[in-house]
């Protein structure tokens, strides 16, 4: 695991028990790229995997984004019970090795309904590696260390949403829908490897939980009731569903509305540079400035832009300039880089003693909420911004209003606990 600077020359002995901090962010960060991955890489193909496979509706189409989302988010509850008894490695592999079998499935279906439960397989699997991910930052830090340790590992994982839809542009101008599936199977097939080879184990023997069902509803109970935690998950998970609604949105948004065609993931990924740039930002401020302070001040940069950007589409009948939207989004995506990562680390802190099950039911309500309200928004487009800003308008105020009756006097502090910062 990763060791003190005073660590003792016995555990210095065993190279297998060390893991170098840049490889450990750099593995978190990918293993949280998995999920990116298997999402953003099949954006500018959604519309040929229909039309292969016989559906005509275009909304319906963004069914494969759904199932993937909804079973990666049911999925974690699962997960971090299971780990809490068995330990952080054997659940992440065993969970690997599910996305990579759901990957090659989906590669091979023959119809859309089974591309659609192939996907929620890939999903299942997946979340395995969000709950492992963030158990093991939780397992070795607290407090601001742990939302700094966050940000770095969201900061290296945005190379993939900015990477994915132009690699799977590339991809399907060459080889079609099914090579890029398969590509996301391989990519999984080499984090397991790589998995299996370095990851140590994080969680402590003594604090492991037994599986059985009475300490496990007492787990979820902590967790649940727990008013931070609880708070800022669901805070979390509508904001979620900004960015989930606009991932269901944006092929049809880019290539139809304004009629960017191939040059859509360029326009996409360009928004993820600027997020991946305020995730490095909030690595650097947050231990100095504090997590509340910064990711309130940004929920409600976005409901402001939000705001701004729903008037301008009604005054234009829904539809506005290009780079009226394309500069909007990309300071929604600034905000959201300064919020999840700090509520993510604000709802775990204080379940340090329980961080699997917390992980796995923080990342499920967070990821199930998101992934709902998202679908709602996709669902409602019709050919205009009107329906994406107005949702993100009024997620962006429910989740301020959530926070607000969560710590009512602590908006905008910055008293949030800095954490031991020392890694185990």
């Amino acid at each position: 695991m990763l060791q003190k600077p005073d660590a003792t020359p016995a555990a210095e002995a065993s190279a297998a028990s060390r893991i170098p901090y840049p490889e450990f962010v750099a593995m978190v960060a990918f293993l949280m790229a998995l999920n990116a991955m298997a999402i953003d890489i099949i954006l500018p193909a959604l519309q040929q995997m229909g039309s292969d496979l016989g559906v005509a509706d275009e909304n319906t189409r963004q069914l494969p984004l759904t199932a993937y989302i909804a079973f990666f988010g049911l999925s974690q509850l699962f997960y971090g019970t299971i780990s809490d008894r068995y330990g952080r490695r054997p659940v992440l592999l065993v969970g690997l090795a599910v996305y990579v079998v759901g990957s090659f499935g989906a590669a091979l279906s023959s119809s859309f309904e089974m591309l659609l439960i192939m996907r929620a397989v890939q999903g299942i699997g997946a979340g395995a590696t969000r709950v492992i991910a963030v158990s093991v930052i939780r397992d070795t830090f607290g407090g601001r260390r742990m939302a700094s340790v966050m940000s770095l590992a969201m900061m290296v994982f945005m190379a993939i949403p900015i990477l994915a839809p132009i690699v799977g542009q590339g991809i399907l101008m060459v080889a079609g829908w099914r090579s890029i599936i398969l590509f996301i199977g391989a990519f999984g097939a080499a984090m397991a490897a790589w998995c299996y080879l370095r990851l140590p184990e994080t969680l402590h023997e003594e604090n492991r939980r037994p599986l059985q069902l009475r300490p496990i509803l007492e787990a979820f109970r902590i967790v649940l009731t727990n008013r931070v935690a609880a708070g800022y998950a669901i805070g979390t998970g509508l904001t979620f569903g900004c960015l989930f609604g606009f991932l269901n949105s944006a092929q049809q948004i880019y290539q139809e509305q304004y009629g960017l065609g191939a040059l859509f993931p360029l326009a996409f990924s360009a928004g993820a540079v600027f997020l991946s740039g305020a995730a490095f930002a909030n690595s650097r401020i947050v231990e100095r400035f504090g997590m509340r302070l910064i990711s309130h001040s940004a929920l409600v940069g976005i409901a402001a832009v939000s705001a701004f950007l729903y008037a301008f589409s009604v005054v234009d009948g829904g539809h506005v300039p290009f780079w009226v939207f394309f500069v909007s989004v990309v300071f929604i995506f600034i905000f959201f880089a300064f919020i999840g990562t700090n509520f993510n680390a604000l709802a775990m802190d204080p379940l340090g003693h329980v961080a699997g099950t917390a992980s796995s039911v923080i990342g499920s309500l967070q990821t199930v909420l998101g992934g709902l309200v998202g679908a709602i928004i996709g669902a409602a487009y019709d050919g205009s911004i009107a329906p994406l800003s107005l949702g993100f308008l009024i997620l962006s105020l429910s989740s301020f209003a959530i926070v607000a009756m969560t710590e009512p006097r602590r908006l905008f502090g910055r008293n949030d606990p800095r954490g031991p910062g020392t890694p185990r």
